[in-house]
Order: C-alpha cells, then structure tokens, then sequence
C-alpha cells in the first residue's frame, strides 16, 4: 500500500425529500445568500428546484439564479457565474443537477474568490484555499462529483477541457434524494452507471499491485453496481436499486476507493479529449468505447489483475490460461456496457476509418498538455499509444 493523505468533508442528508432540508442545514452553516446553479429546464419542470427556493425561503436565505449549464460544461458560463457571485455578495454555490452541474459549481466557487480568470487557475493547477462552500442537491448520479475533489471544464475557443482537482472544492453538503432520478431517460441512467463503473476500473488497475482492503472495497461496489444496472433500467421507479446506484456512485469518485495506490486515469484522459472534440458525446459512453480498448492494449502487463478481476467481478472460471482469462474479461466488460446500451466503438459515436486521422490530430496535443508523456501508471503511456488507442476503439 502507498502512501496517502485523504479528506471527506461532505455532509451527507439521504434519502426522501432531501432536498426539502436545503434551508435548514445552509442556514446552520450561516448561508446569507446562494447562488442556485441548474442545467436546463429538468430543475424546473421536475419541482426540484421550488422546493430548494422555498426551503431557502423558510430558512431566510436570499438566493440569485443561473441555469444554462449544458453536458461537458463550459468556461463562459461559468465566467458568467464568478461574475454574478461577486457583484451579488453570494457565500455559497448550490449545484441543482449532476456532474456538469457541479462541476461548474466548483469552478465558479474558486473563480469567485480568485482576482483574474477563472481559466488561469484550470490551467496552472495552482492549489487555492479561498473557495465558496458548495452544496449540492444531486439529481443525476454518475460523475461521484457531489463528494469529490475534482472538476471538469471545457473551453470551446481553445477546443480543450481540462480538470482541476482540489479539496478545498470537496462539496461540505450533499442533499441526496434517489426519488429524483426516476424519470432519467434511460441512456442517461445508463451513461452514469458505466462512469461509476469506469471510475473504480481507474483505481483498480494501476502498478502498485495488490491492496486488499481498497480492492475488495472496488470489488464489492463493482458488483453492487453490476446487480443494481439492470434492475434499475428494468424498474425506474425502484426506490432501493435508485437508492443503491446513487450512494455507489458517490463511493466511486469520493476517493476511498482509491487509497493506497497511485490510479491510472489514462483512459479518463482520452475520453475527455474525445468529448472535447465533439461536445454532443456523452462522457459514459465515450467511457464505454475507450476503457475496452485500453484494457486490450495494456493488459500484457499485468493479465493476472484482468484476470482476478474477470473471476471476482464476472464469476469467470480459470482456464489456465492467463491470456485468455484476461481478455475474457475485457470481453465481459465490453458486454456489460453493451447490455445498458452504451456504444463500444468510435463508429456508434460518429468517427469512422474517414474521420479517425483528423480526430487524433486534434485530440493528441492538448492530451499531451493535460495529460503529460508519458501519462497512466498501469501502463505508461505515449502519444503514439494514445493514437493506437484510439484506432483501437474503431
């Protein structure tokens, strides 16, 4: 086991109607005035976002709105929100939403406290300790952010998107209500279990070897996830599976499941590259076309982990044969994400043989500004196996 250092700050309110407690608990934390931060119009039409006003109402907590965020969320609004903040004296962030939603919570409660441009800080990874508290009101479960250390931004002048990771930014609030995820369209549902599913796959491959307390806290949720993903899609409005799903999805990303060893995050890193360079793709789907792929290129390092893996997670008997066993493995990964209906190729995403060539040339440079070379630690990683990575996932 690898040295580490870990904070959870979140507190957590679970279950029905938590959000009706926003007030409340922001007002014992002295909240004056919150920025209420949604994506489109989903807060509004479900109520979630009344009943947070109206909590805040009680509470006597005065509020200001921005909604507008859109999947892989964007430096000008968030801009738009650091600006806001400081000319309306606000002192907390609340996210209304899922990852994008939070994530451009993040970067608007560092902005706010920051005298230049919030992009500066995405850029130079400067650790800040001046940051807004941030609540949050979790609606979509997938990206783990509620609880999480970090946040993805895009840029679309630069073509970039780029993540910052700071503790300082760890939401202190997270108001969790499953009954808020029933009428997710069913791809959504299914983007953020395969995210969630990704996100312990970057922890549990690396190259420290085994860590049996954090694998087998990996293992445990990996199943967990496994059993709840199907029943879940089969009954939306299954309160215990919804229930499961979300407090999974938070113990993907929150970092317990991670201690200990260095992580990979290559494919992460690819995938982000990927969304950059067609925003309308979806991160756990782009998730489901490359993790395969890079799991095929970079086993032979290590198939004894694919395979303990492949027989822990997918109950696969060993045939003797490691090789074997491990790309039996990929194999049942690939089928997993398959079976919610995720894409596994570039093709299902719109990049074909025509395409792939210009696709990489875009991608590869600023993967080597975020990403370093070379980058990944299960396998390291270059450039140019970034590109075969990529090909690989046509």
């Amino acid at each position: 086991m690898e040295n580490f250092e870990f904070v959870s700050p979140t507190y957590f309110v679970f279950g029905k109607e938590a959000e009706c407690k926003a007030g409340e608990k922001l007002a014992e934390r002295g909240a004056q005035k919150v920025l209420l931060h949604y994506g489109g119009k989903s807060a509004k039409d479900s109520g979630v976002l009344d009943r947070v006003k109206a909590s805040l109402q009680a509470a006597g907590i005065a509020w200001v709105e921005l909604g507008g965020v859109r999947p892989n969320p964007e430096i000008g609004l968030v801009r738009e929100g650091v600006a806001l903040c400081k000319e309306q004296g606000v002192d907390w962030v609340c996210a209304i939403g899922g990852g994008s939603v939070i994530d451009s919570s993040k970067a608007i409660a560092v902005g706010a406290c920051y005298e230049g441009d919030v992009w500066e800080i995405y850029e130079s990874k400067e650790p800040r300790t001046d940051i807004l508290p941030i609540a949050v009101v979790l609606t979509i479960p997938a990206a783990g952010s509620e609880a999480s250390k970090n946040a993805v931004i895009s840029n679309d002048e630069l073509g970039m998107k780029t993540g910052y990771a700071n503790n300082g930014q760890r939401p202190k609030i997270a108001f969790m209500n499953p009954e808020l995820t029933y009428t997710l369209p069913p791809f959504q549902t299914a983007a953020g279990i395969t995210d969630m599913f990704c996100h312990l796959l970057e922890r549990f491959f690396d190259d420290v070897g085994s860590v049996p307390v954090t694998d087998n806290l990996c293992l445990s949720i990996m199943n967990t996830v496994r059993a709840e993903a199907p029943r879940v899609l089969a009954e939306p409005d299954n309160y215990d599976a919804r229930a499961n799903i979300m407090w999974a999805g938070m113990l993907c990303h929150q970092g317990y499941a991670g201690v200990g060893r260095h992580e990979d995050w290559a494919t992460h890193g690819m995938e982000h590259e990927l969304s950059a360079y067609d925003t309308e793709i979806t991160h756990g789907a782009g998730l489901a076309v490359m993790f395969p792929a890079w799991m095929e290129y970079v086993y032979s390092e290590n198939p004894e982990r694919f395979a303990f893996y492949g027989r822990e997670v997918f109950g696969l008997r060993p045939t003797g044969d490691v090789d074997a066993d491990a790309l039996s493995a990929i194999d049942e990964t690939r089928n997993f994400f398959a079976s919610l209906g995720m894409p596994t190729t570039l093709g299902e995403l719109g990049i074909t043989e025509d395409t792939i060539e210009d696709a990489i040339e875009f991608m590869l440079p600023t993967l080597k500004i975020n990403k370093g070379e070379p980058f990944g630690s299960f396998k390291k990683l270059t450039m140019e196996d970034a590109a075969n990575i990529y090909r690989l996932a046509l």
